[in-house]
C-alpha cells in the first residue's frame, strides 16, 4: 500500500481518537486508504489483510471492527439477523443485499421514500431505521 493510503488511514483513526497501532492502520488502509467506501465482513477483511502480508488474527479483525464502530468510523449492517457487514459510509442510507452473491451495496437514498413509521411502544423511542432491500438476479 502507498504512503498516501497509510497517511489517510492514520488520519482517519486519529480523527476519531483511536491510537493508530500497526494492526489498526493495516485494516484502516484497506477500508479507507483509497478514499472509496467499502462494505466488508470480518472474514473478507481478514482475507484482504492476509493478502497484503500483514500478520493480523481474525479475532483482532473482529475486535478492531467493533472499536471502529464504537468510534463512529464505520457502521454495522446486519443481514438475516446473523450476517454482519461493515460500511465505511456512516451517513443514513439504504442498502441492497445481493442474495446470490452475499454482497451488500449502497442503494440510492434519493429514491427511498418512507412516508410513515409506526409509533414506538410506550417507554421506547425509535433510534434508527435500517433499510436493506434484498435482491436476486432474474433469469435472462
Amino acid at each position: 500500500m502507498t504512503t498516501q493510503a497509510t497517511t489517510v488511514a492514520t488520519d482517519w483513526l486519529s480523527g476519531a481518537g483511536l491510537r493508530p497501532t500497526r494492526q489498526r492502520v493495516a485494516l484502516a488502509r484497506l477500508l479507507v486508504g483509497d478514499g472509496q467506501h467499502r462494505h466488508v465482513t470480518a472474514e473478507s477483511l481478514f482475507a484482504d489483510v492476509q493478502t497484503q502480508g500483514e500478520s493480523v488474527s481474525l479475532a483482532t479483525v473482529y475486535n478492531t471492527l467493533r472499536a471502529f464502530c464504537d468510534a463512529g468510523l464505520i457502521q454495522e449492517v446486519t443481514v438475516d439477523g446473523s450476517k454482519s457487514y461493515f460500511d465505511t459510509n456512516t451517513h443514513d442510507h439504504p442498502h441492497f443485499f445481493w442474495e446470490d452473491e452475499n454482497r451488500l451495496s449502497d442503494a440510492p437514498a434519493d429514491e427511498l421514500e418512507i412516508s410513515r413509521l409506526p409509533s414506538a411502544p410506550d417507554g421506547a423511542e425509535i433510534s434508527a431505521v435500517d433499510v436493506v432491500i434484498r435482491l436476486r438476479r432474474t433469469a435472462q
